[in-house]
């Protein structure tokens, strides 16, 4: 079996202090390859580092909406030099979060729009974290959708009619392990909607472990399989088929593989 985590941060803590155990584990289990996300630019210098570093590993480089208010007037200059690097294989993560506002929401807006134009300049994929801002999210990827194409919805847990809502605009989306969760039906019937060739998996790590494995606090890309069983049994498909067909899908959205390093 070969997986993909589309989404990880192996440059926080406790993860980046053993990289290379996460690995090794993540490999045993099957998750053979890592997309490691930055949420800011000293991170996503980070990401870009740890992406040199390892096989199979690669790197988003992005200004998540909690950090949108700290973004210098060179911020993106510097993100556009980042994402030059061989091994980065999108922007983001990107987008709004009005649950929590730690950055006022103009400037949420206004960072989000301009890295969407930078994924455009660089053709490069968006992946989009998007919180209690749905709709607004969907207005400002609507201005976009010419020239930015391929967009994926991270951790997606919203309704199965928002699920449709990106799906018919052709993006796709990826489920955590929040899709196992008890109290996670909404996110079940959203999983039930989205077809194969748009579904990728992810683990969020280090946060979000799935069921069975809640209750360890510290996520990594292993656990990801517990989602995979889960979403196959969902949808009733072999492990090894719903495998082969999330990690095709993964493959073509982040065009990969890339060459180790530049």
């Amino acid at each position: 079996m070969e997986l993909i985590d589309t989404h990880c941060h192996l440059t926080f803590k406790p993860l980046d202090a053993d990289v290379e155990t996460v690995l090794e584990r993540s490999k045993a289990a099957g998750v053979t390859s890592w997309i490691t996300v930055g949420t800011n630019l000293p991170d996503s210098k980070k990401a870009v580092e740890f992406a040199n570093r390892f096989d199979n590993m690669y790197a988003a480089v992005g200004i998540h909406p909690h950090d949108a208010k700290d973004a210098a007037p060179d911020t993106l200059t510097q993100l556009r030099d980042l994402a030059q690097n061989v091994k980065v294989v999108a922007i983001g993560e990107t987008g709004l979060d009005f649950h929590y506002n730690f950055s006022k929401q103009p400037d949420q807006l206004r960072v989000f729009a301009a890295q969407l134009q930078l994924a455009a300049e660089l053709n490069l994929p968006v992946i989009i974290h998007s919180r209690n801002a749905f709709d607004e999210t969907m207005d400002v990827l609507d201005r976009f959708a010419e020239p930015v194409k391929n967009i994926v919805f991270h951790c997606f847990s919203g309704s199965p009619e928002q699920a449709k809502q990106v799906l018919d605009r052709g993006y796709y989306i990826s489920f955590t392990g929040v899709v196992t969760f008890k109290n996670a039906d909404r996110a079940r019937e959203a999983a039930r909607v989205v077809p194969l060739n748009k579904l990728m998996l992810e683990t969020d790590s280090p946060y979000m472990s799935p069921e069975p494995v809640r209750k360890q606090k510290i996520n990594e890309p292993a656990l990801m399989t517990h989602t995979a069983k889960f979403l196959a049994d969902l949808k009733k498909i072999p492990l090894e088929g719903f495998a082969a067909a999330v990690t095709a899908t993964s493959k073509a959205f982040f065009n990969l593989p890339r060459p180790r390093t530049q």
